[in-house]
């Protein structure tokens, strides 16, 4: 399975949206810059994820994203799920007509069951997950600079 570039951008900038713990407003800019993106680019990905409940937005100048809910309560499925279709959806019947037998197989054995557990998977990895291991992860390097 691969997550394209939109998917990966998506959960890199909340994970980053996760590290901002004053509650302000971010600007789309400032995660652009952060992660090194296009802003025009994350804001694509920007107006999907608030289209899903996931970012909310405030305008004006000191506007800005935040996570709609908290860094807990949202998994990498809910962020997926709102830009990479191919996870949502059904496998297309391959030889149906000509061997149903076979197709049912395919299904029954292979992608349903595989649907299934990438779903599972992702619905129990959180945001809250993913921020705290970025946070270790930052804290190793940092340690390691020191030495």
């Amino acid at each position: 399975m691969r997550i394209s570039v939109k998917g990966r951008y998506a959960l890199a900038a909340v994970i980053a949206m996760a590290q901002n713990k004053s509650g302000e407003n971010i600007a789309a800019v400032n995660i652009a810059n952060q992660l090194g993106i296009s802003k025009i680019y994350l804001e694509q990905v920007f107006t999907q994820l608030k289209k899903n409940g996931i970012l909310s937005a405030v305008k004006g100048s000191r506007g800005g994203y935040q996570l709609a809910r908290s860094p807990v309560s949202v998994t990498a499925w809910d962020v997926l799920s709102s830009l990479e279709a191919a996870l949502t959806e059904v496998t297309e019947a391959t030889v149906a007509e000509n061997a149903p037998g076979i197709e049912i197989a395919m299904k029954e054995v292979i992608f349903t069951p595989l649907d299934k557990t990438i779903r599972s998977f992702l619905s129990g990895v959180t945001v809250q997950n993913l921020l705290d291991t970025a946070e270790k992860q930052q804290a190793e390097q940092a340690f390691m600079l020191n030495i």
